[in-house]
């Protein structure tokens, strides 16, 4: 099987000689949860899901980030889920960073492989299997769908990142690009779920703040970013969670590209109740 270009965690336990010092924290704008954190005793199991475990990075929490919960799923050999999606209101994105499953959408096997994308809207028939010899691993993005009358719910669709469109910000010579997996005018998406890359020594010149909750998984490299009021070191397998108006930026480290998975919610009015 060929190696991923994605980080992807494996579990497993420090030794007790290890240092307690780590890079973990918890604010009332974001948080930071380094890859080292993702060990054996925190995962958590679902209901339906065989040979399968959890690493939960978000879940909705009142008074910071609330609309969207994110999980890195791991899964044995022979393991999978009939039944994967419990709540009919629940839309999802799936992004494979390891192994091979394969995602049946209705009677329609796809077979998903590192850098597979699958957008599932609600109520959407889907089962998933790992029927290879190995562990995979995936993202698992979940959002509940802001239904707007006159605009339909979005289909289903299956991709990769190797067939979705890159644009490059403006002005940036392709040094910051955003790879995109859905029209950001379709107004029937409430989230996007891209791939951000930064070329080594590239940055976000300026403190980004919007009305966008945020999930960033480190897909590759490392970086210095700018959370709030701090500058924090990150690299390849960490998780940065933003509530809404954290002001944010960004200076790529190298020496190869610095990528992440990043979660937004887009296209719909404030909830005002």
């Amino acid at each position: 099987m060929t190696k991923s270009p994605y980080y992807a965690p494996t579990g497993g336990l420090p030794p007790q000689t290890q240092l307690l010092t780590d890079r973990a924290m918890f604010t009332d704008a974001y948080a930071v949860i380094p890859k080292g954190t993702m060990t054996d005793i925190v995962t958590s199991n679902l209901p339906f899901w065989d040979k399968t475990r959890a690493w939960v990075l978000a879940r909705p929490l009142s008074g910071f980030a609330e609309t969207f919960s994110q999980y890195i799923m791991d899964v044995a050999p022979g393991g999978g889920s009939t039944r994967p999606e419990t709540d009919p209101n629940a839309q999802g994105v799936l992004f494979v960073v390891d192994g091979e499953v394969t995602l049946r959408i209705g009677e329609t096997p796809h077979a998903l492989t590192p850098g597979g994308y699958a957008y599932l809207p609600p109520g959407c028939d889907w089962s998933l299997a790992n029927g290879s010899d190995a562990s995979a691993r995936f993202h698992w993005v979940r959002k509940a769908y802001q239904a707007v009358d006159g605009i339909d719910i979005p289909d289903a669709f299956v991709t990769d990142e190797g067939a979705a469109t890159t644009v490059a910000m403006p002005e940036t010579d392709g040094q910051w690009a955003t790879t995109r997996f859905v029209d950001p005018a379709d107004m029937r998406h409430d989230m996007h779920v891209n791939i951000v890359t930064f070329q080594p020594g590239a940055v976000i010149p300026f403190a980004e703040t919007h009305v966008m909750e945020h999930g960033l998984y480190v897909l590759q490299g490392k970086a210095v970013y700018r959370l709030n009021q701090d500058w924090v070191e990150v690299e390849a397998g960490d998780f940065m969670w933003l509530r809404a108006f954290c002001p944010q930026a960004c200076y790529a480290g190298g020496p190869g590209p610095f990528r992440y998975l990043l979660y937004k919610d887009v296209n719909r009015h404030m909830t005002l109740r």
